[in-house]
């Protein structure tokens, strides 16, 4: 039993937790003091480089996470296991975490070719993928600020195939799309936090996402949210070095060959 239970469906819980989520967690990191001696770029660049209102962006992600909503819905209407007495079987835990990690891959396989595919095509990468670039310094509610396109091809479709091919239950989904939506936040935070459990067990993290936001930077790291697997694979992977800033903070700097 799982606390929503007699309250709301998996189904709802799945569809409107994680937005919730995203909200909590990258309000957090909005909230936070300026945090001078952990950022990895300063406050000043943050306000010369970025290219967009925080109300805009608050509005473009609002925008996708409707779109998001309005998915799931469907999908999990589709896709009910509930049985005829109301109640949904779950699998095993062993199980559960099987599809976790496969959801995992699912979700870095697609995102890194529709990503990668998105900055090789000029047309895609003119009108579509550079909403996004326009935070070239990324804070944590600006993580999922996407072109509407761009919104619905690299994360609602992902999120989609994820949660078919793992052939997870919607309450399983609860957890992995709460789980990937705090990851996402995180990459974006901009902060280098000691003790942040995300940089400790993901290569795949602040910095490295940091890197590709970057213009030196721009044709490589396009995997995310969770692994590096494909860069490595595929020849796209940068590796750094964070070095202190004089006045504060870090820098993320791409590695000389």
């Amino acid at each position: 039993m799982v606390f929503w239970e007699r309250y709301v469906s998996d189904e709802s819980m799945g569809t409107f937790a994680p937005i919730v989520v995203y909200w909590i967690y990258g309000g957090f990191y909005q909230l936070l003091p300026p945090l001078d001696k952990y950022r990895l770029h300063t406050r000043k660049e943050e306000d010369e480089k970025n290219s967009v209102y925080l109300s805009t962006v608050i509005k473009g992600v609002l925008l996708q996470q409707l779109v998001q909503a309005t998915v799931a819905q469907l999908l999990f209407m589709l896709t009910s296991q509930t049985s005829a007495s109301g109640i949904t079987v779950q699998p095993p835990f062993v199980v559960q975490v099987l599809q976790f990690i496969v959801a995992m891959l699912v979700m870095d396989t697609w995102q890194y070719f529709v990503h990668r595919y998105m900055h090789q095509n000029k047309f895609l990468y003119r009108h579509v993928h550079s909403q996004h670039h326009r935070l070239v310094v990324p804070y944590a509610i600006g993580a999922l600020y996407n072109h509407p396109l761009e919104g619905l091809l690299l994360d609602t479709v992902g999120g989609a195939l994820s949660f078919l091919v793992s052939g997870m239950t919607a309450r399983t989904a609860v957890f992995f799309f709460c789980f990937a939506v705090i990851k996402t936040v995180d990459d974006h935070c901009g902060l280098w936090l000691p003790g942040n459990i995300f940089h400790l067990f993901f290569q795949n993290n602040t910095a490295y996402h940091d890197i590709h936001h970057q213009l030196q930077g721009s044709k490589f790291n396009y995997s995310q949210p969770f692994f590096s697997i494909w860069d490595k694979f595929l020849g796209t992977y940068k590796p750094y070095t964070l070095e202190k800033r004089p006045e504060g903070g870090y820098e993320a700097r791409l590695k000389k060959d």
